[in-house]
């Protein structure tokens, strides 16, 4: 049995350059990941095996062990395009559901989720349905996620967790208000 080429890092969209051997196309959910095999375009498996879980967007790589760069291509994804006359106060009520997010000028982009959806459409929001590659904002250093982070805390000998006021659901997370 032939092991399968692996990769222990990944390089951000600009830190490299040429062309990618291969490519991996993935959604937004599936480019969170720390260890696991991705079938490439090629219908090549690479082992992605990295040391800490990692936020990746469209236009990374992969470094396998030989060298070559694998390219990660945003996959489309069921999502739902969100216009209105008051984007940006639409914008702050998604932002403060801590929903990913991609932002354009004339729309937003998010993740199909039936209760958003209704909050949107209440407070005057048009929502339509699409299918397209999702690249949401990263954090607030720049990469990273906007959801699905824990709260807690380590003080040591005495590690405990606090309750910030919010319930948890499928990786958001919801204001109590």
């Amino acid at each position: 049995m032939t092991a399968l080429p692996h990769a222990h890092e990944f390089l951000r969209k600009g830190a490299w350059t040429g062309a990618a051997a291969d490519r991996v196309v993935l959604t937004y959910d599936d480019r969170f990941l720390r260890r696991k095999v991705l079938t490439c375009a090629s219908g090549a498996e690479v082992l992605v095996d990295l040391a800490h879980t990692e936020s990746l967007d469209h236009g990374d790589a992969f470094r396998l062990s030989d060298g070559r760069l694998v390219e990660v291509e945003a996959a489309a994804e069921p999502l739902l395009a969100v216009t209105g006359s008051a984007l940006p106060r639409i914008a702050w009520h998604v932002g403060n559901r801590h929903t990913p997010c991609q932002i354009e000028a004339a729309r937003l982009l998010i993740q199909r989720d039936h209760v958003i959806r209704d909050m949107l459409t209440r407070i005057g929001a048009e929502v339509t349905e699409v299918t397209e590659p999702f690249t949401p904002e990263g954090g607030a250093y720049g990469h990273g996620r906007t959801h699905g982070h824990d709260h807690s805390h380590s003080h040591g000998p005495d590690d405990h967790s606090h309750d910030h006021g919010h319930s948890h659901d499928h990786g958001h997370h919801h204001h109590e208000h």
